[in-house]
């Protein structure tokens, strides 16, 4: 009964990542999106520490390491994050802000990257109300060119996940439990886990690259239009 109730809950929150990833008013084609990325097909990109607009002053430390993976799973070249760090550092670029305000082709100089990425962390942080807590987590993504200057790909997303403790059926003790469930759930909560789960949605919408066999195959996969964001709501 134990593995049944854990493989139905697997198959719930599957469910739930998929919907967050697909549901929407409406849809647009990548090609559409995106026609600058099959424009330029950029084979390298340079993945920068991202800009930190939470209230969690290590979120960026955290988020930094779910960035790389889902973009060569992809398909593209990417550059260790930690190496990036250091030959930064060398040229005497210490702060991310510093990095944002550096001419495209300085990181085509530097690493011979064709394209370059900028994360935003706008969220990472946990909400409390009487019986339960919220975790979220979102962000915004934008790949620029490294040769035209221009922006060729951005999107978005967000995950909130609810920390609850359940039902409380409505007794006085259960109320209790679900109480010390609650913060059980929000002192142990992780938010890693999550921050990977909206970024497989969010890189999901990026145009496959040259070291996928699906490479310039998805032109007519569908993705959210310009100005919504990928919104995925779990329960634990």
């Amino acid at each position: 009964m134990l593995i049944r109730k854990h493989t139905l809950a697997l198959v719930v929150l599957a469910t739930l990542v998929l919907q967050g990833c697909a549901t929407g008013p409406q849809f647009v084609t990548k090609q559409e999106r995106f026609p600058l990325m099959y424009e330029e097909e950029p084979l390298s990109i340079l993945v920068l520490p991202p800009m930190n607009q939470s209230t969690a002053a290590d979120a960026k430390d955290y988020y930094s390491t779910t960035i790389q993976e889902p973009l060569s799973l992809l398909g593209y070249y990417t550059y260790p994050v930690p190496v990036t760090n250091e030959i930064l550092k060398m040229e005497g670029v210490y702060d991310t802000e510093m990095l944002y305000g550096l001419p495209l082709e300085k990181f085509r100089e530097y690493f011979g990257a064709d394209a370059v990425l900028y994360t935003t962390i706008t969220q990472w942080d946990t909400a409390y109300f009487v019986l339960g807590s919220n975790l979220t987590v979102a962000f915004t993504a934008e790949i620029k060119s490294t040769k035209t200057n221009r922006t060729i790909w951005d999107y978005s997303g967000t995950i909130v996940v609810d920390l609850s403790g359940g039902n409380s059926g409505g007794s006085p003790l259960g109320l209790v439990v679900q109480i010390v469930a609650t913060a059980v759930k929000t002192a142990v909560a992780d938010y890693v886990p999550y921050a990977r789960t909206v970024n497989t949605c969010v890189f999901s919408a990026l145009p496959v690259g040259k070291y996928r066999a699906e490479h310039m195959q998805d032109q007519q996969a569908l993705v959210l239009p310009k100005g919504q964001s990928a919104q995925i709501y779990l329960q634990q």
